[in-house]
């Protein structure tokens, strides 16, 4: 990498793909310190369970992510990624500005589909880099952390649609009509 004005400029994509990885090392030893919080506030026992089940995955994208880093010869170490740490920031606003509830629960799960999504599309350019530069196992290892972030966004959107969205638009919908507009949807 080179320097301009005390900051490093990736000049090919191996500096690009190892500046990624660093990018996504620190959002998720950051995700480690949010989620906490976001289960405290959860008023829904599937949202907390599928909030603490993502918790316990985070230490293993961390550990993936320092394979990873040793498999390209390079030390693990964070760059402070500014998008996460706004997306994170504005999911505490979340929870300090709804009411406790189901309200609060569908703004955790708004919050937690943008970190996922942020999460996804950065795991998905880094397993690209991987590939055009040969790091094959890298791209291996890194294609588990994105199927599970898919997987955690999935879950989000069945417990907003299922239970979290209509217990907080007051609305007792019957759940299995709910059901059959959700599969109907599906089909699409």
């Amino acid at each position: 990498m080179s320097k301009t004005n005390d900051t490093e400029v990736a000049t090919g994509l191996r500096e690009l793909f190892i500046d990624s990885l660093k990018d996504l090392y620190w959002a998720e030893q950051a995700i480690t310190e949010a989620l906490p919080k976001m289960i405290e506030n959860a008023t829904s026992d599937a949202l907390g369970e599928a909030l603490q089940h993502h918790l316990e995955e985070t230490g293993t994208h961390l550990q993936r992510l320092e394979d990873v880093f040793a498999l390209l010869g390079e030390e693990a170490s964070a760059k402070k990624c500014a998008a996460m740490e706004g997306i994170l920031k504005e999911g505490n606003e979340i929870m300090v500005h709804t009411a406790s509830g189901y309200v609060r629960d569908a703004g955790i799960i708004a919050a937690g589909q943008k970190v996922e999504h942020y999460e996804i599309a950065g795991y998905g350019t880094v397993i690209a880099f991987a590939k055009t530069l040969g790091e094959t196992e890298a791209a291996i290892i890194l294609q588990s952390t994105l199927d599970e972030e898919k997987l955690a966004d999935d879950k989000l959107s069945e417990i907003a649609e299922l239970s979290v969205n209509a217990e907080a638009a007051g609305n007792e919908a019957d759940k299995s009509s709910l059901e059959e507009v959700i599969e109907e949807t599906e089909n699409l």
